[in-house]
């Protein structure tokens, strides 16, 4: 059974999202079965390099809320992670583009390492405070995973994997995916955003009662 998970680095309920599907799969009797890929969506496809000023303006701009109520909402988020074993530290976050880190992921599924390159880049937007349009951090992060520093430099340096995340953006456009995370079970079955363990594990169970004989 094939799992589609749509998200973005910068996406703080995405990472939450993902500590919930595990919690899920872990307890989901066909886990050996599943096979889990992460798809590219960029919350803000035109960010820039390097967005100045902190996460709380930026919420406040986007959502015309108060600084303190921006303040507020991090907060919140904050405590949530940390109730599914997660360390944000929301007041240190560089924003930026996310496209050069959503190639990376690219880079990682062709060496079976995906889904550590994920967790990686997730560590360094969310408890490190990092900017995921540096390269260098990039680089580091690609290499703390285990993947060769030669492929990572000749991806970062070109426009290697560009068509593939533009390609996941326009099939989420394609189902109608305007947020994330969202969770598709043979491109036959959703749920969207960081919904409990008990309600993904259900998707899970539902996908597998409802498996369709591979076609031709």
């Amino acid at each position: 059974m094939d799992v589609e998970i749509w998200s973005d680095i910068a996406c703080p309920w995405c990472y939450i999202g993902k500590r919930r599907f595990e919690a899920a799969l872990s307890s989901f009797e066909h886990a050996d079965e599943v096979n889990v890929t992460w798809r590219s969506f960029e919350l803000d496809p035109a960010a820039p390099a390097e967005v100045p000023g902190s996460s709380v303006e930026m919420l406040s701009r986007k959502y015309g809320m108060s600084v303190e109520q921006a303040r507020a909402a991090e907060q919140r988020v904050t405590e949530t992670a940390a109730g599914d074993g997660l360390e944000y530290n929301l007041g240190r976050s560089r924003l930026g583009s996310t496209f050069d880190g959503h190639r990376l992921v690219h880079l990682a599924k062709q060496h079976g390492l995906q889904d550590a390159m994920k967790e990686r880049l997730f560590r360094a937007r969310f408890t490190d405070g990092g900017l995921l349009s540096d390269r260098e951090l990039l680089l580091s992060a690609a290499l703390d995973v285990g993947l060769p520093e030669d492929e990572v430099r000749t991806a970062l340096e070109s426009d290697r994997f560009a068509e593939d995340v533009r390609e996941d953006e326009a099939t989420a456009s394609a189902f109608g995916i305007s947020g994330v995370p969202m969770f598709v079970v043979d491109r036959q079955f959703g749920a969207s955003g960081a919904q409990a363990p008990e309600q993904l594990l259900a998707l899970l169970r539902h996908g597998w009662e409802n498996r369709q004989p591979a076609s031709a």
